[in-house]
């Protein structure tokens, strides 16, 4: 398959791009390489997939409707995986304006483009492409019982991050519906592993304890997260690429949550350092548990996550290791 894969220099996205070229696939990688956090950890991505002889690269922003549309016809992908985004939670509190431009309407501009694509005719295969876009768990928010299953409202997000997610998913469905787009939304849950993002918990706290400066957890450690390792995340998206579901939204997680406090009892036996927590409340934007239900992504796309928690931060911190990071 040709896949145009957005946000291609991201932590997800590059490593989808990896999988996908390794086993064969043509990618056309779009990214804006924006400055939310150091560029140096884009291009060292990116140095992974320039090489390959079925990777091209397009600098291009999410908010440029006429490039997209221009860059799907010129292309004429098989399928889009649609990974950029603005992350995380508490910068969305201190920025709510960005998500909704960059992942509300720059999600529109994108399905629109494959859309004009799809009514034109002018697809490789004759058929309107396949589409999976990435979600968040985050969307639950505080009062979905657990595990949250993919039927539940999803109408109470504590921050603008998982509300703008929700109203992707929502433009999603209308898009699958009126144009029949093959859709597939992918909520992630707690994705953490090599070429993890520098603003992510995992990353600063193996940092912090290196340099033996202090973390913070909330509520004493006791939140819980559904922390998936890279790999599974990937292995899932790939089979709900190959899948062509009409429209359906899947929970990826790894559906055994652990409290923060082991994630960090985990990392201080790895780095041969205790760490110095400092206990603070529970911010407003932030879920005591993530946990995801994956009986939906088990039956549909045979999704079996494989790496645990000890396992994946060993992996993480010899990745760290290795490329000076610690």
């Amino acid at each position: 398959m040709k896949i145009l894969v957005t946000g291609c220099a991201g932590f997800v996205g590059s490593r989808l791009c990896a999988a996908l070229l390794a086993r064969g696939d043509t990618v056309v990688g779009l990214d804006n390489l924006n400055d939310y956090y150091a560029l140096a950890h884009k291009e060292r991505h990116l140095a992974d997939l320039l090489p390959h002889p079925a990777f091209s690269f397009v600098r291009a922003d999410l908010t440029d409707a006429a490039t997209l549309r221009q860059l799907c016809q010129t292309h004429r992908p098989d399928a889009l995986a649609h990974l950029a985004a603005m992350a995380a939670v508490r910068y969305s509190v201190r920025h709510p304006l960005a998500y909704t431009q960059i992942n509300v309407q720059g999600t529109v501009n994108l399905l629109d483009a494959v859309r004009h694509m799809a009514e034109e005719g002018n697809t490789s295969q004759g058929k309107p492409p396949r589409i999976v876009l990435s979600s968040t768990g985050s969307v639950y928010g505080r009062e979905t019982p657990v595990p949250f299953c993919e039927d539940a409202p999803a109408d109470r997000p504590l921050a603008p991050y998982p509300a703008s997610k929700r109203a992707m998913e929502l433009f999603a469905h209308s898009y699958a519906h009126l144009w029949r787009l093959p859709t597939t939304i992918l909520r992630f849950f707690n994705v953490y592993g090599p070429h993890g993002r520098p603003d992510m918990m995992p990353w600063q706290w193996t940092q912090k304890i290196s340099r033996g400066e202090p973390i913070t957890l909330f509520n004493a450690g006791h939140l819980q997260r559904d922390w998936t390792y890279i790999d599974d995340i990937v292995r899932g998206f790939i089979a709900a690429l190959d899948a062509g579901l009409q429209y359906e939204i899947i929970n990826l997680g790894r559906g055994r949550p652990v409290e923060n406090l082991h994630f960090v009892r985990v990392l201080e036996e790895l780095l041969g350092r205790q760490a110095i927590v400092e206990d603070a409340p529970t911010p407003e934007s932030e879920p005591l548990i993530t946990f995801a239900d994956i009986s939906k992504a088990r039956r549909l796309l045979s999704y079996e996550p494989q790496v645990d928690v000890e396992e994946g931060l060993s992996r993480f911190v010899a990745w760290m290791r290795a490329e000076e990071l610690i």
